[in-house]
């Protein structure tokens, strides 16, 4: 296992004991010196909460991961450059990889880049009315927009005010 694939597997281990998922995982140089960036998220939400406030991660959690994770890291020795670390929420406008994700956020505004077009555009935004399947339906005023998961290159919630 090499030290990247030991890292997730640490930060997924303390993530999970406190009821999240590991979202992502980088290390990175950067200018400052070499940074592991650890992205919580809740796991397997309960409810839909259309603010997302209901189930987003806290500054408490980002901050019960880190210390665990750099105590455990640190125990470990598994990286041999000093670095940063930084763990935080996949953020407001989180990104929708997986159709589990749209089905979480249903109810919500989207913006979603397309591999190719569709109707003519590979920019496709609109509130998520529901996932049929392999299909992504969204709303948009009186437009309603079929988007299969297969055509979506990138996706993002839309932050809304």
């Amino acid at each position: 296992m090499n030290h990247l694939d030991e890292a997730r597997s640490v930060a997924s281990r303390v993530a999970q004991s406190y009821g999240l998922e590991l979202f992502d995982l980088q290390f990175k140089r950067e200018s400052s010196g070499w940074v592991l960036r650890i992205v919580i998220d809740r796991a397997n939400p309960t409810h839909t909460d259309t603010s997302g406030r209901g189930e987003s991660v806290n500054l408490t959690d980002c901050e019960m991961v880190s210390r665990e994770v750099s105590a455990v890291l640190d125990a470990e020795d598994i990286f041999e450059h000093a670095y940063t670390l930084e763990v935080s929420s996949p953020g407001l406008d989180r990104p929708l990889r997986h159709l589990e994700d749209f089905v979480r956020f249903v109810g919500r505004r989207v913006k979603i880049v397309t591999s190719e077009p569709l109707d003519g555009q590979r920019f496709v935004t609109g509130r998520i009315a529901e996932v049929n399947g392999q299909t992504i339906v969204l709303e948009d005023g009186k437009k309603t927009r079929l988007v299969p998961k297969t055509a979506v290159a990138r996706a993002r919630l839309e932050v809304e005010f």
